[in-house]
């Protein structure tokens, strides 16, 4: 990837995306009418990576490119208007880093965060906060200087709290006990292909599948894999028909046999009927094409996509985007 990292990457998509659409056709894609239910919401920053819907609590939850987290608070009569993000973490000690994938781990009234350095890759972590004080749980590191460069992407939780961190950098999966504890390490020859171009966004949005295995998007060639975990972490290619599913970027399971893939086009509706064997795209929705969709949650069942890209000034105005797929 350019600059050595996928937010470097994305950057350059950005850029090239935006230069390349007229000032005048731009603005006519902001003021269009959406054909699906938007949240809009003002911000401070104007990159916000993923976002999760924290029912519990009504809200959901961001994650800022320049490091820390956000709120959105959604009021009960969800009345439309502009909702406001409130930061609740930014720590000091992980200054110049950047906040990406987040998952919710209800159980233990938590959030676990994967952190990473943008442009050397020189450092990643997981961090976990606690849902209601938002104090830190524990930070694990993940790579160092000393260690191959490598970019924490993503993450996803298990049944008993380990965690599992995507590599995107040199796909590869990290594992994190419960504690907080560095457990392993997942590799597989699969994870890596033959043409080098194809390697420079790797394993990237990642779920766990509550009947024991992990699902995990390599975003450039668009494979899809299975991470059995009760088979010592047995990795198998899932055939996808109607894929490759190439820059697919985060994941979120809508049931167990459905999973929602966030890239490009905005998502893709992808469904198994024999345990993520083999699995068909059957469904796909395009939102606005001006901000590049990063991740997916579900909301009262209802899937929304986060965009990466705020526009406006002083205010930022970001927006969750319900998708409503079509075959």
């Amino acid at each position: 990837m350019a600059c050595s990292s996928l937010c470097s990457l994305k950057f350059l998509v950005i850029f090239f995306l935006l230069s390349a659409i007229p000032i005048g056709y731009l603005i006519s894609l902001e003021l269009a009418k959406p054909t699906t239910h938007v949240y809009h919401y003002h911000s401070t920053g104007w990159l916000r990576e993923c976002a999760k819907w924290d029912d519990l609590n009504r809200r959901f939850l961001v994650s800022f490119l320049g490091g820390g987290i956000g709120e959105i608070p959604v009021p009960e009569d969800e009345d439309h208007k502009v909702l406001q993000e409130v930061a609740v973490v930014k720590h000091v000690d992980l200054a110049g880093n950047a906040s990406l994938g987040l998952v919710i781990d209800r159980p233990r009234n938590r959030l676990l965060v994967a952190t990473a350095d943008v442009k050397g890759n020189r450092y990643g972590a997981l961090a976990a906060y606690d849902l209601s004080t938002w104090e830190r749980v524990f930070l694990t590191q993940l790579s160092g200087p000393s260690d191959e460069k490598s970019f924490a992407d993503d993450v996803a939780v298990d049944a008993e709290g380990n965690a599992y961190v995507t590599d995107c950098k040199a796909s590869k999966i990290w594992k994190v006990g419960v504690d907080g504890k560095f457990l392993s390490i997942i590799r597989s020859p699969l994870f890596t292909e033959k043409e080098w171009y194809r390697n420079l966004v790797g394993l990237n949005g990642i779920v766990y599948h509550p009947d024991g295995f992990l699902i995990v998007i390599h975003t450039f060639s668009g494979n899809l894999f299975k991470i059995d975990l009760a088979k010592g972490e047995e990795v198998k290619l899932i055939k996808v028909v109607g894929g490759p599913l190439t820059f697919g970027d985060g994941l979120e399971l809508l049931s167990p046999t459905k999973i929602v893939v966030a890239g490009n086009p905005s998502a893709r509706l992808v469904e198994s009927s024999d345990g993520w064997e083999t699995a068909s795209v059957v469904g796909t929705f395009s939102g606005p094409k001006h901000r590049l969709a990063t991740a997916a949650t579900v909301k009262d069942g209802k899937v929304y996509l986060n965009h990466m890209v705020g526009l406006g000034y002083p205010k930022k105005t970001h927006t969750l985007v319900e998708a409503v797929f079509s075959a």
